[in-house]
């Protein structure tokens, strides 16, 4: 009788004995200690060519117009809307739509950076022969100094290799970072050269939690005749009629010079009640020395003073000074009514 050979067993497929979370964990950190490497190594590579296309874009007379497409779009959509909030004039134009209108938006006046990891991207082919045919400054972020588009561009800034963070090698991840932080490194350049500070920031950011952090004391407080203000010989009698006509519940009290010596607030006012206040002069009154801030100060720096005063016990009112003498005075509403939080104020 032939015995008949047993099946050998069917190989099973090797399972890994770490977790899901750990085996996540591990592969967010090698994502990121990929990217983290790629980034370095393309700040130590930057050079003369960046120095150049910094002088490209900032001596352009028109608009800096970023393009490029898939992953590589966003990322330029990012870096143009960069630009533009930090004082540098840009746009983002879709090379697709390019070829069918859009190369209406660039001009002979701008300047056009394409991305492009491969350099042999080709819809953007038609914005190259554009700004070759009217001479319009290209400059090239790409992988490939020997690519098309690095060869027909003014300027390439190549980035360096650097495998791709997808454990496949295709999907843009690495080289789409590195991109995405020379992006921020030309605007910051840029900004750095133009000058660029936190007022015009302010100017381009009026919306959103930004924009109400950079609200100014002078934007926001009250001068002229607002100014609740008295001399230190004003009788008492007096110097109340002016802190009821001015309801900030203060008044300054200014020396002959115009400079603001004291301040007189219901708590000196409750001080004093029974020792013959109205027979008393504001200079008898007064606190000296008042907490005061510069019209150039940040609200909520304003806003943190008069939280952090008076022992912590807070103040409702500022008073504004320009060397020593009151030029507004600044009501903790009017921080509120600007959007200021308390959470902005930075107390001292």
């Amino acid at each position: 009788m032939t015995g008949r050979r047993a099946a050998a067993p069917a190989q099973q497929p090797a399972v890994s004995s770490a977790s899901p979370a750990a085996t996540a964990l591990a592969a967010a950190q090698r994502v990121l200690r990929l990217e983290s490497e790629a980034v370095a190594a393309l700040g130590h590579s930057l050079g003369d060519e960046f120095a150049q296309a910094i002088d490209i874009l900032f001596t352009v007379k028109g608009r800096v117009v970023v393009s490029g497409i898939g992953k590589s779009g966003h990322v330029a959509r990012k870096i143009a809307a960069t630009m533009a909030s930090t004082g540098t004039p840009s746009l983002f134009v879709h090379p697709a739509e390019a070829s069918h209108g859009d190369l209406g938006m660039i001009t002979k006046g701008d300047a056009v950076v394409v991305l492009s990891n491969s350099g042999e991207t080709t819809e953007l082919a038609d914005i190259v022969t554009h700004c070759r045919r009217f001479g319009i400054p290209l400059v090239a972020m790409v992988g490939r100094r020997e690519s098309t588009l690095a060869r027909n561009a003014d300027l390439a800034l190549i980035l360096p290799s650097a495998p791709e963070a997808c454990p496949l090698g295709l999907a843009p991840t690495t080289s789409t970072t590195m991109m995405l932080a020379l992006g921020d490194a030309l605007a910051v350049a840029l900004l750095d050269r133009r000058g660029f500070n936190s007022d015009r920031f302010q100017e381009l950011h009026p919306g959103g939690k930004l924009g109400r952090k950079l609200v100014k004391v002078s934007d926001v407080h009250h001068t002229g005749d607002a100014l609740p203000l008295v001399a230190p010989t004003t009788r008492m009698s007096d110097a109340l009629l002016e802190m009821s006509r001015k309801s900030f519940g203060c008044v300054g009290v200014v020396d002959e010079a115009g400079v603001l010596v004291g301040i007189i607030t219901d708590g000196d006012l409750r001080r004093h009640m029974d020792r013959g206040l109205l027979d008393r002069t504001a200079g008898e009154v007064m606190t000296r020395r008042p907490t005061t801030i510069a019209g150039s100060a940040l609200a909520s720096e304003a806003l943190g003073r008069m939280t952090a005063a008076n022992g912590g016990k807070g103040i409702t009112s500022l008073f504004v000074a320009d060397q020593g003498r009151p030029v507004g005075i600044l009501n903790v509403h009017d921080c509120l009514r600007a959007g200021v939080d308390a959470d902005d104020g930075d107390p001292e």
